[in-house]
């Protein structure tokens, strides 16, 4: 009885690990909702323009496809602006996105403050 007990709580806190490590690995994630292979994502303080580094810099091929997902590396969970250019040439601001741990989206609807090259 006791050792079904002590495998018991052995094999719980193995599951309790992983599921821990898997959430790590996952951390915050940019879903590009957008039309367009996005070439540059940018994030600033709400009203500061004070844009980071470019997350698209994170992929393989530093360019985040529609409906591809991207690391975010560098922030933490907030409202902030996001810059983002496309392949087509539009460079469009975002105001206040709700960047969040797990996956937050950016969609073509919200793409209303865009210049073109």
């Amino acid at each position: 009885m006791l050792r079904m007990i002590t495998v018991t709580i052995a094999l719980a806190l193995t599951i309790t690990a992983a599921q821990a490590q898997s959430q790590r690995r996952s951390g915050m994630r940019f879903w590009n909702l957008t039309l367009y292979t996005l070439t540059s994502l940018q994030f600033s303080p709400p009203g500061q323009n004070a844009w980071g580094k470019n997350q698209c810099e994170n992929d393989d091929d530093k360019t985040v496809d529609h409906d591809e997902r991207l690391r975010i590396t560098g922030l933490t969970a907030g409202r902030y602006d996001a810059k983002l250019v496309d392949r087509i040439g539009r460079t469009c601001v975002v105001k206040d996105v709700d960047v969040k741990d797990g996956v937050f989206a950016i969609e073509e609807k919200q793409l209303t403050d865009c210049q073109q090259k």
